[in-house]
């Protein structure tokens, strides 16, 4: 079997895309998947994406982890998506998509994916940290040198333990840095890894800053390992809405690899 492939990243968080409007990639194969996202014996990628036609939508993203079984939603993965369906001429600047959690709307302005996140409408708030669903669950826990945290040790604890247990969550570590800045690292389910950004990530660590009282405003500038995302929410009655993820999504390259 030959797969044609191309690379996306967004802050370093990167993924092998590939069109499968005629729907001929076997996505049940997770082996296969899995192989693919391989770093070693595959091309390599936190996770693999399809583009995929909808009926009602300029396209469908189908997102699976790095472990190959499909994952819920990715926020830096719907970013690097836009960008790759730009690419193949599918949309111009502006788009509406269906994912896992339902639809998103994006544009690109100046090499930047401003994408619409999913509301969120509770946040737990715990004695040590926070718990929020944005389109993917998020545990976060405030620090104050971030750097020093063993994230694999210390995520992989919090990601199976209770109250997560079997379904699991994906554990965020995040320092306040002043002036709506917060610095993250993140241990992410379906990676079993800390991973260079987490779009989901960064905007549950926004949400939960606000909660936090230590945000001055709705704009949040996030320092990611693979560099730096912005995100901004408006608060409602309702919970969290209008909440937007923005960075870049850059193409890597491109290639074929014979399974």
């Amino acid at each position: 079997m030959q797969i044609d492939f191309l690379k996306y990243q967004g802050a370093g968080n990167d993924f092998v895309m590939i069109d499968n409007r005629n729907l001929n990639f076997p996505k049940l194969d997770n082996k296969l998947v899995g192989k693919l996202c391989d770093r070693r014996f595959g091309v390599g990628g936190d996770g693999l994406i399809l583009l995929e036609n909808d009926s009602n939508h300029d396209f469908r993203m189908v997102y699976f982890n790095a472990d190959g079984y499909e994952g819920t939603m990715c926020g830096n993965g719907g970013r690097c998506c836009v960008a790759f369906a730009k690419q193949l001429g599918v949309i111009g600047n502006k788009t509406e998509f269906i994912a896992t959690d339902g639809k998103h709307d994006a544009t690109i302005e100046n090499g930047l994916v401003n994408l619409r996140m999913t509301n969120v409408d509770f946040v737990a708030e715990n004695k040590d940290h926070y718990f929020l669903d944005t389109g993917s669950p998020h545990h976060v826990e405030f620090t104050k040198d971030v750097e020093k945290i063993n994230v694999q040790e210390k995520g992989s604890e919090i990601r199976n333990g209770a109250p997560y247990f079997e379904e699991g969550t994906n554990v965020n570590f995040a320092e306040n840095l002043g002036n709506n800045t917060i610095k993250v690292r993140t241990f992410e389910r379906g990676v079993e890894g800390e991973t260079l950004a987490c779009g989901t990530g960064v905007t549950a660590v926004a949400i939960s800053a606000y909660k936090a009282g230590i945000l001055n405003g709705n704009t949040v500038k996030l320092n990611v390992e693979g560099g730096k995302l912005e995100v901004t929410f408006e608060e409602t009655d309702n919970g969290f809405e209008n909440i937007f993820l923005k960075g870049p999504a850059e193409f890597v390259f491109e290639g074929s690899i014979g399974l």
